[in-house]
């Protein structure tokens, strides 16, 4: 399949599963969740959703066990937005790039305080 459509289909599915996580899950675990990236296959059969949490980590694990419980409400929801004979199957990934990024930045700030100091 052209990689063009794969690469729309993916943006496709990352801005309505942003969508629908942020306006019409009605679950209360679900807190502050970010999808960065999604990654289907070839064929459009199977799509790998990562997303970026945040909040305490009890926050955190609360809004996965509610995004995993609401993912068959999510793909039936691409289903019925996408004109496609199949839809994907979802699969939720957590993104820990964010955070990791936030630690390497308290580290060169921590290395630029200590260099002023001297």
């Amino acid at each position: 399949m052209s990689q063009l459509r794969v690469e729309k289909v993916q943006e496709f599915i990352k801005q309505e599963i942003s969508k629908i996580i942020l306006t019409e899950l009605k679950d209360p675990r679900v807190g502050f969740a970010t999808i960065t990236q999604v990654e289907a296959t070839g064929d459009l059969r199977s799509a790998k959703i990562y997303v970026s949490l945040m909040g305490s980590d009890e926050q955190k694990a609360d809004t996965w066990k509610g995004l995993q419980s609401s993912l068959g409400y999510m793909r039936s929801e691409i289903g019925k937005r996408i004109r496609m004979r199949i839809t994907p199957e979802l699969s939720l990934h957590l993104d820990e790039s964010l955070d990791y990024s936030a630690h390497i930045q308290e580290l060169l700030i921590k290395i630029k305080q200590e260099e002023s100091n001297q």
